[in-house]
Order: structure tokens, then C-alpha cells, then sequence
């Protein structure tokens, strides 16, 4: 990752996703807000988002910019704090976004699409 090149793009990824993480986490906070305040139950909520391809999509897009957000940020802290560089930063944070990709399509998948 020492690239001038490299670090523009990096740079430019992790900007556009904390704007979609930055939206994505104020929708996501009133849609809680307006389940509680609605009183609906864990399993009122789970009724009514199975099959739901809105909020499907909509989570999607959630875990996508996760998975291209943190990885970015834990590899400049990596690299930071114990100089690491070079293809063992990039392992590790491919690693992580593998994880979190997969962690959330887990998730989305048990809200939306799990019987």
C-alpha cells in the first residue's frame, strides 16, 4: 500500500463509503426508532422484513460499505502502529473485508431471506 496512486484510491473508497455508512446508519437508526416506538416485538419486526427486497437491498448496501470502509481504516491503523507494510497490511485487511462481507450477508440473510 505505498503507492501514490494506491493511496488516492484507497483514500477516495473509504470517503464514499462513510458517506453510504453515514446515511445508511441515520436510516437505520429511525427505523429502530419508529419499531420501538410502534412497539412491535423481535418477532413482529422478523414478520415483517422476511422477503422484504427493500430492506434487503437496503442492508446490502449497509454490509458493502462496511466491507470496503473498515478494512481501509484497520490497515492505515495497522500500518501506524506497528509499521507493518507491503502485502502482509493488504492480507490482513483482504482478510477482514472478507469476514465482514461475509458476517453480514450472514445476518442480512437471517433477517430477510431465512425462513
Amino acid at each position: 500500500m505505498t503507492s501514490v496512486r494506491l493511496q488516492a484510491r484507497l483514500w477516495y473508497w473509504q470517503r464514499i463509503s462513510a458517506m453510504v455508512l453515514a446515511l445508511a446508519v441515520l436510516i437505520h437508526l429511525v427505523i429502530i426508532v419508529v419499531a420501538v416506538r410502534g412497539g412491535l416485538t423481535a418477532a413482529e419486526i422478523l414478520g415483517r422484513t422476511r422477503g422484504s427486497w427493500a430492506f434487503g437491498s437496503f442492508y446490502l448496501v449497509f454490509v458493502v460499505a462496511c466491507a470496503v470502509h473498515a478494512p481501509i481504516g484497520l490497515a492505515n491503523v495497522v500500518e501506524e502502529t506497528f509499521g507493518w507494510r507491503g502485502a502482509r497490511v493488504a492480507w490482513l485487511a483482504g482478510l477482514f473485508a472478507l469476514l465482514l462481507l461475509g458476517a453480514g450477508l450472514r445476518a442480512v440473510w437471517a433477517v430477510v431471506g431465512a425462513p
